[in-house]
């Protein structure tokens, strides 16, 4: 039914719960699961010389942590006897790296995790899952943690 999971994992235990549903379904499938982690490259709009030291130490902390991340998510499914492929996107916006990559890659399922806020947290911050729900064109399955 599926043959091409996308799952965007963040490190987080809901991203983490996803990879576990994900699994799941790709073993009843035999599906093929490719996990990424989004990177903003460019969430800092200041200029000057302290800008590109900035830069930098961010994207090496944020590549550290996709990295790791994506680390945790190989090895949870390596555990089920799954292989996965793993990429690191570039994106301004995660949801839209997450959209992009989805049909660049012809995934036909996203699973991906919910924080579950609520109320004002949720105003305020957002929610990447709601954006992907709105914007894809395939299936999306939102496991909550």
């Amino acid at each position: 039914m599926f043959n091409h999971i996308l799952v965007p994992i963040d490190g987080s235990e809901a991203s983490m719960t996803a990879v576990s549903k994900a699994s799941g379904l790709a073993i009843a499938f035999g599906s093929r699961i490719t996990l990424i982690h989004v990177i903003d490259n460019y969430p800092f709009i200041g200029v000057g010389a302290d800008y590109a030291l900035g830069q930098n130490e961010y994207l090496a902390a944020a590549t550290a942590s996709a990295n790791a991340a994506l680390a945790r998510g190989v090895a949870a499914l390596a555990a089920e006897g799954l292989h996965s492929d793993q990429r690191v996107i570039d994106g301004h916006v995660v949801h839209e790296g997450i959209v992009d990559t989805a049909n660049s890659l012809g995934c036909d399922l996203i699973v991906m995790g919910s924080h579950g806020r609520h109320g004002i947290e949720k105003l305020l911050l957002g929610s990447v899952t709601q954006r992907v729900l709105q914007e894809s064109r395939v299936p999306v399955l939102v496991v909550r943690s």
